[in-house]
């Protein structure tokens, strides 16, 4: 059961966002003073430009206006995932594999929390990345935040 805003944010427009046949690479949620901001970052294979932008923030549009999930106002931003990416789920580190990532812990390992290298294999229980020359296993569970790099 989804417990955080973004969350559940994540857990009502990510299925619609696949309806309408792109894939919702992140969702991020950010609350102010009476206001708050949701920018949702999506992806397709032909890739996504303006139209496509426009197209999903009408569609989430109207299903926030029925749900109200926010309990204050609010904006909508829709874009590509840039040449940054962030890769949030099993499906986005194994379209990478070989890429250069780079990963934040949630807590931090022998000292370290931030690991830049190779992103070596993907599966059900997390990633193995080349770092300085040496195998780097990490659980999903350990991981805060990752994304490609654009350095080769």
């Amino acid at each position: 059961m989804p417990t955080t805003l973004r969350e559940r944010l994540i857990a009502l427009i990510e299925p619609l966002v696949g309806r309408l046949g792109y894939e919702l690479v992140e969702l991020e949620q950010s609350s102010g003073r009476g206001s708050a901001a949701v920018r949702l970052f999506i992806d397709s294979p032909e890739g996504v430009g303006l139209a496509d932008c426009e197209r999903v923030s009408r569609e989430v549009s109207a299903l926030l206006d029925v749900e109200d999930p926010i309990p204050t106002a609010y904006t909508l931003e829709v874009s590509s995932p840039g040449f940054d990416r962030v890769l949030r789920t099993q499906a986005h580190f194994a379209r990478f594999v070989g890429s250069r990532v780079a990963v934040e812990l949630t807590a931090p390992r022998e000292g370290r929390r931030r690991y830049t290298g190779t992103l070596l294999s993907v599966d059900e229980a997390g990633i193995a990345l080349e770092v300085d020359g040496q195998r780097v296993p990490v659980s999903f569970g350990e991981i805060g935040k990752a994304r490609l790099t654009g350095q080769g």
